[in-house]
């Protein structure tokens, strides 16, 4: 077989859109397993992986695709679970920079499904009983996690496989952090999350929630050592006149009340965020506010318009101004964009607009960037008229603040989204396994 010659790629999709918008389920689909033998057949095993080189967890595709094209889904699940912890999570929400760094990307644009075929293997692992509780030897040491997000757990897993007396604390009534209460279910199911809580608590690692620690010196001397995963908790804001306007909220009190809605939590009719029947904006360009849109239309919105303040990016695959293997910033069109929504760059918000304390409407204003001639950032100017943005309900989906941490005792390690501000589940995944050497090894002098 000459593979990605005669084999070209082939993504499972998504479900058709007027099926996916009436509920909270998975949008991706799957391929039968010939077909995902044959989409993993694709990779070359390049002499430089250059996927190994984008993946923050340096996951070896090659390896664990080539075992998957033979039909050894076993080994390919032993092969993927020596550098990623939990593939069902990457699976599902990674943006596979390993896929724009292949070499095949850079040859057709037609890279191997990494993605897919890592969550395909690890679905084969849970059903083929491939994996079982780990029974670690205890070293007698302690260590405690504070936040459960991803950055967390793979510590956590990691540091209890090691064998130390692991314990999570958690402040809300669940783990999970952002893969909890910030993706929407129709992205990750969050019995995906459960299933491998199950499997850690089986392994010894104590969940602890509805705990709100503070990190000081009387709790890091209670424990050998102690890591602080917290991740971004206090979003970018927009301190403009009508802020205060009934209907106006940051995107995670859409997304993390419509998760725990899905998870059986009741809210009263003046507590409950919704879109049904409401003009929405989503402020914001990113993974965030698309996750916004697709939250609305399952809610049963009027429509969505969403806006972003930088220009539109390039139209793919290539960015002239980050030429493979880097990561294009080009323009990325979601399942949720997919499933209507208006979108428009260069728009700056100036206010809310409202009556009798309830938004109505966003009075925004196109703008233009230019180069700055004392260098750095480029500047904004204004362009056209102001204009009005019907809307009753206001989504500020702009990012977050980086966290900054006081001083630590030596003992205390910080991980993921908390040291180093919002971004990948990927990149929190390797800074908690990074973390968790520099646990053992301070803990080993």
């Amino acid at each position: 077989m000459n593979a990605f010659l005669e084999i070209h790629r082939q993504e499972a999709g998504y479900r058709p859109i007027h099926d996916r918008i009436h509920d909270f389920g998975e949008v991706e689909q799957t391929l039968s397993t010939r077909e995902r033998q044959a989409q993993a057949s694709r990779c070359m095993d390049c002499g430089v992986p250059f996927c190994h080189w984008a993946c923050p967890l340096g996951n070896k595709a090659p390896e664990w695709n080539d075992a998957l094209s033979k039909g050894d889904w076993e080994l390919a699940y032993r092969l993927l679970s020596t550098t990623n912890p939990f593939p069902e999570f990457t699976g599902r929400i990674c943006p596979a920079l390993c896929e724009k760094a292949c070499v095949l990307n850079r040859y057709n644009h037609e890279p191997t499904t990494n993605r897919e075929d890592e969550c395909a293997i690890i679905e084969m692992a849970f059903r083929e009983g491939y994996i079982q509780p780990q029974t670690p030897k205890r070293n007698g040491k302690r260590v405690a996690i504070v936040g459960s997000g991803p950055a967390g757990l793979a510590a956590a897993n990691d540091l209890n496989r090691m064998g130390y007396t692991v314990t999570i604390f958690e402040k809300k009534e669940s783990a999970g952090g952002l893969l909890r209460y910030g993706i929407p279910n129709f992205k990750l199911n969050k019995a995906i999350i459960d299933r491998r809580l199950q499997l850690m608590e089986q392994e010894g690692i104590q969940l602890r929630y509805g705990e709100e620690i503070n990190c000081d010196e009387n709790f890091a001397k209670q424990y050998d050592a102690v890591v602080i995963a917290t991740g971004t908790s206090t979003a970018r804001d927009l301190k403009i006149a009508g802020r205060e306007l009934k209907g106006v909220h940051f995107a995670l009190e859409l997304l993390s009340q419509q998760n725990r809605a899905l998870a059986g939590m009741e809210f009263t009719k003046d507590q409950r965020i919704t879109a049904k029947g409401k003009d929405v904006l989503v402020i914001g360009g990113g993974d965030t506010g698309s996750d916004c849109i697709g939250t609305a239309h399952r809610q049963g919105c009027k429509n969505v318009t969403q806006i972003e303040i930088m220009p539109r990016p390039v139209e793919g695959p290539d960015d002239p101004q980050n030429p493979w293997p880097n990561w294009p910033r080009t323009l990325k069109t979601t399942s949720s964009h997919e499933e209507g929504c208006t979108r428009r760059w260069n728009i700056n918000t100036l206010e809310f607009l409202g009556k009798d304390g309830r938004l109505t409407g966003v009075r925004v204003q196109e703008i233009d960037w230019i180069p700055n001639p004392d260098g750095g950032r480029p500047l904004m100017v204004e362009k056209g008229e102001p204009e009005i943005i019907k809307a009753e309900l206001v989504l500020l989906a702009m990012g977050f603040l980086k966290p900054q941490h006081p001083q630590y005792l030596d003992n205390v390690f910080v991980c993921g989204d908390a040291a180093n501000g919002a971004s990948l589940v990927v990149r929190a995944l390797a800074s908690g396994r990074q973390t968790a050497v520099k646990v053992d090894q301070y803990l080993s002098k």
